[in-house]
């Protein structure tokens, strides 16, 4: 039967925090690949405009996503390395 606690249930008997994913980033959050897939997913959409685009509107669906993706993977990493909250 479920329980209605909010506890985390700490199966293997180690602590979540004390884990070794925790120091290279898969643990809780994705810090350093989210900048790393942002950045090939910008890179990949501005390679597939190499061809022959075929109007404005699918430049504009490929290039503007790719500028923002390109832009987030710089950004993020700099914006989590900043003390933020006091």
């Amino acid at each position: 039967m479920a329980s209605n606690t909010r506890e985390v249930a700490i199966r293997s008997g180690v602590d979540p925090e004390a884990e070794p994913s925790v120091d290279w980033g898969w643990h809780q959050n994705f810090t350093k690949g989210l900048p790393i897939a942002a950045g090939l997913t910008g890179v990949v959409l501005l390679l597939f405009l190499i061809g022959h685009p075929a109007s404005w509107t699918e430049i504009l669906y490929m290039a503007i996503p790719a500028v923002f993706c390109l832009v987030g993977a710089v950004v993020y990493p700099i914006y989590k390395r900043r003390s933020w909250r006091h």
